[in-house]
């Protein structure tokens, strides 16, 4: 008898302790958490200089204050073989998109680099083979390492190095908006549910 309390005991101590790391069995991985996390509660952003593909530097806050725009940020490096270039293919198709649905005075693309290789130069020539158009999708590197890991630590991003140079990484849709918070963070491949959301926002993310 004691034998079976006890194990009872310790499922409901362990199921307690899921339930705590899940959100109450909402979420089920760590990906899914920091998605629900900002869902629910809109996160201050660090500032940290960005230098983009013009060479011109500037802070991330400063940018999206100025500009004023929804940023849908992502994180990439330029010598990615995989993930990186199905997020530019993505990319591509939401640019076309902000434009069709006159949304470019509303929203703008910000691809931020990881990779301290990538300077201005290696970001100008992959914005022009992505055919990106700067006034509604620009780039970006943050050229100090710690700016950088608290950048990435705030839109939940984790950078593996890899073998042959190459890193592994998680991704998705990160909503920033222009008074420095991170609204939402939407899956790849969600494109329509992006859209509509970024319709229905107006000003920014509600």
């Amino acid at each position: 008898m004691r034998t079976l309390l006890a194990a009872l005991l310790a499922c409901c101590l362990g199921l307690g302790a899921i339930s705590a790391k899940t959100d109450g069995f909402t979420v089920l991985t760590s990906e899914a958490a920091r998605r629900a996390d900002i869902a629910h509660a809109a996160r201050a952003l660090p500032d940290a200089v960005l230098l983009d593909e013009r060479g011109v530097s500037g802070g991330l806050l400063e940018r999206l204050r100025d500009d004023g725009r929804i940023a849908v940020v992502n994180f990439i490096y330029t010598r990615c073989v995989s993930l990186c270039l199905a997020m530019g293919t993505e990319y591509q198709r939401l640019q076309s998109d902000i434009r069709r649905l006159g949304l470019a005075d509303r929203v703008r693309l910000l691809s931020i680099s990881f990779d301290p290789a990538d300077t201005p130069d290696r970001l100008d020539r992959y914005a022009r083979g992505m055919h990106a158009d700067a006034g509604i999708w620009t780039f970006a590197m943050a050229p100090d390492a710690a700016q950088l890991r608290a950048l990435l630590s705030a839109f939940g991003i984790v950078v593996i190095p890899a073998p042959y140079g190459q890193y592994e990484h998680n991704a998705a849709y990160h909503l920033a908006s222009a008074d420095g918070r991170l609204e939402r963070i939407v899956d790849l491949e969600e494109t329509e549910l992006l859209l509509a959301y970024l319709q229905r926002s107006g000003r920014g993310p509600a």
